[in-house]
């Protein structure tokens, strides 16, 4: 792996578990091995654009995940597959590790460009559920709506989960979210 893809990936570790203000340029160079130097090579506009490409990057790997799970099973069970995945997550890092996408959506001030890239990314996964739903009968205008509650009910509980240091908030969401679409969708849910 490369300078630039080390250092990627090192931005999207560290805006999981310390946000964008508390990803600094020595914590980046601790955490990926890479010079200084490098930084500006690869990254011009230093830190912003790095936490910039960080945010696309992971977007780009969230929303590929999303279109495979939502392509491999059932609706129902591709709902409640987000909540799992961020559970694992949480109990697995001791409830230290978040979206990197909201990092950079409540990263504005230190990175317009990430808060940029962050509300397209959430634009893009309310897309993917919608095409989704349409498929399964859902009216495109419901299915845009219940995209968008989708996306905020699994990413808000996300953050509940991490302040509470609990999986019930996201236990519930991911319930509620379940129950939702099979209301909407005439299909039974799975949790």
């Amino acid at each position: 792996m490369g300078a630039r893809d080390r250092l990627i990936d090192s931005a999207i570790a560290l805006m999981r578990c310390n946000g964008i203000a508390g990803t600094g340029i020595a914590q980046l160079l601790d955490h990926s091995g890479i010079s200084r130097r490098s930084i500006y090579l690869n990254f011009p506009g230093g830190k912003s654009e790095l936490v910039a490409e960080a945010t696309r990057a992971a977007g780009q790997a969230s929303s590929a995940l999303m279109r495979t799970v939502l392509a491999s099973t059932d609706l129902s069970s591709a709902i409640a597959a987000f909540p799992d995945m961020w559970r694992e997550t949480l109990v697995s890092t001791d409830f230290t590790s978040g979206c990197p996408i909201v990092a950079a959506a409540l990263g504005r001030s230190e990175s317009p460009q990430a808060a940029d890239v962050a509300g397209e990314t959430f634009t893009e996964w309310e897309g993917i559920l919608a095409e989704r739903l349409e498929v399964e009968g859902v009216a495109t205008d419901i299915a845009r709506s219940l995209a968008t509650t989708i996306v905020a009910a699994v990413e808000g509980a996300v953050v509940m989960s991490l302040a509470t240091r609990s999986t019930a908030p996201l236990e519930r969401a991911g319930k509620q979210l379940s129950e939702l679409v099979a209301l909407h969708t005439g299909k039974t849910s799975v949790a």
